[in-house]
């Protein structure tokens, strides 16, 4: 084989090893707020749908029931939590550092339920007697803030 032969295959070679990298590349995760945002359902319930956004640092939890409604959402870093003001029952989430805006006279429907858990923050959603669901965030199996930090780096 040639020179100019071996370096034809070379170039082809990388231009397909390129074309192959972009393929398989992820867009970002996009649509916080959205119905069926663009990005992956990580759910741990079959009967709620669960998406995670990271931007500098800090992850959002979105939740939305079975028929795409955003229920409501939290930003978390370093076991600090925040309500988004997102979703049909906003008003209803709470956080450790953030209790849930306005009390629901309403009892629950049933017992809480795992949405959304990894390694540093759990998400838990109650249906009420009313048709409200609250949801609570918290971390993750009692972990300190600061261990969870250091595991998930």
């Amino acid at each position: 084989m040639t020179k100019v032969g071996l370096r034809r295959g070379a170039l082809a070679a990388l231009l397909s090893f390129g074309l192959v990298g972009t393929a398989l590349a992820q867009p970002p995760a996009t649509g916080l707020g959205q119905s069926w945002p663009n990005t992956t359902d990580v759910s741990a319930n079959p009967n709620w749908h669960a998406y995670v956004f990271v931007l500098g640092g800090i992850k959002y939890v979105q939740i939305n029931d079975l028929n795409g409604n955003v229920l409501g959402a939290v930003g978390t870093a370093n076991g600090q939590f925040i309500t988004l003001p997102i979703g049909a029952f906003a008003q209803l989430v709470s956080t450790p550092q953030q209790p849930a805006a306005v009390a629901t006279g309403a009892a629950p429907a049933a017992q809480p339920s795992t949405v959304y858990q990894d390694s540093s923050v759990q998400v838990t959603a109650t249906p009420q007697t009313d048709g409200t669901v609250q949801l609570r965030a918290a971390v993750a199996n009692g972990c300190d803030p600061i261990d969870c930090n250091i595991r998930n780096q």
